[in-house]
């Protein structure tokens, strides 16, 4: 069997810098990384992770979190993207992954932590979650090193989508398009709304607009259905809004739906953009216009992080990331003046 010093005697280095390159540690050369990568695949090196686990005592397995809130499964464009980087960037450091819940379905009862300390998972990823849930909170402040996405505890880690940040130059954008009516439908009552709310006043009032309180609406997020009913309320507005935000790109759909039936047309009647940049939005006539997360960078963060805490406890903070995006600009905002 090839062992990792037969690979080292092979490329000429250490074994120390061989481990790093199997293990996806950052702090080697990529030309390095590639040429001990190259050469393990050549020489038929197969990691002995039993031994591994007994030497380090962890089990190499992450949990997951994901509990659907929208119960769209993994049907939802943003997540799947999201879980498959994080799971990508787990195996490449030669971790599984289980996914952990209560036991409920299969009659068995118990908590989050519970299943987690019965799974002996090195750590969770809660992905999408109540966060304010009892069974999360205990969770989080138990001892198992927790990651937490689009949420953040003290004394934790989390990857943060930049929403505020997002959602300020979508605003920007719209404004220098010649928008000064804008109304904005935002998501249910999370800590991503809030940042995003905060985005939408912040770069109002740094422009100077002026937002009536009918201009803002809620729905549910992912539900085009309760997109289509927040945004005709806007629509039997005596002044209609030049422009309106919606919560994602997939509840746009509703929204959409909604502007069409009363007879307008986007853009050139009205003006409208999504968040999340799924593919959907390049698929849509127009083509939406809306923010796109980096949810490749945000799973692998993620998974990185978690490693990395698990390995080096002592050395790695609880830190906050936070991961920006891009604007997509499409065709569903019209050029006034």
């Amino acid at each position: 069997m090839v062992s990792m010093k037969d690979i080292a005697l092979a490329c000429g280095v250490s074994v120390a810098t061989v481990s790093k390159a199997l293990n996806g540690h950052r702090d080697i050369g990529d030309a390095t990384r590639e040429r001990i990568l190259a050469a393990a695949k050549e020489m038929g090196y197969t990691a002995n992770f039993v031994a591994r686990a007994l030497k380090t005592n962890r089990t190499c397995d992450l949990g997951i979190l994901f509990t659907d809130l929208q119960k769209s499964g993994f049907m939802h464009e943003y997540f799947a993207s999201m879980l498959n980087s994080f799971r990508y960037e787990a195996e490449s450091r030669g971790y599984d992954i289980t996914f952990i819940g209560t036991g409920e379905a299969a009659g068995m009862g118990g908590s989050y932590l519970q299943h987690a300390l019965y799974r002996r998972v090195d750590g969770v990823a809660i992905i999408c979650a109540d966060f304010f849930s009892p069974a999360v909170q205990e969770l989080v402040n138990s001892e198992i090193p927790v990651v937490t996405l689009d949420h953040a505890f003290n004394n934790r880690l989390a990857v943060l989508s930049d929403n505020m940040y997002g959602v300020e130059s979508l605003v920007r954008h719209v404004y220098a398009k010649g928008h000064r009516r804008i109304a904005y439908i935002h998501g249910n009552h999370t800590a991503v709304t809030e940042r995003r709310l905060t985005g939408f006043y912040r770069a109002c009032d740094a422009l100077g607009l002026r937002v009536p309180e009918e201009y803002i609406a809620s729905c549910e997020y992912h539900e085009p259905e309760s997109c289509r009913e927040a945004t005709k309320k806007l629509l039997s507005l005596r002044q209609l809004p030049s422009c309106v935000f919606f919560p994602d790109d997939y509840a746009a759909l509703g929204g959409i739906n909604a502007i069409r039936e009363a007879g307008l047309r986007i853009p050139e009647d009205i003006s409208v953009v999504g968040y999340d940049g799924i593919h959907l939005a390049r698929t849509v006539s127009p083509r939406l216009t809306t923010w796109q997360q980096n949810t490749a960078e945000l799973g692998r963060t993620a998974a990185s992080m978690l490693i990395e805490r698990i390995e080096r406890a002592r050395t790695t903070p609880p830190e906050h990331i936070e991961v920006r995006g891009n604007l997509f600009e499409g065709d569903s905002v019209r050029q006034i003046g």
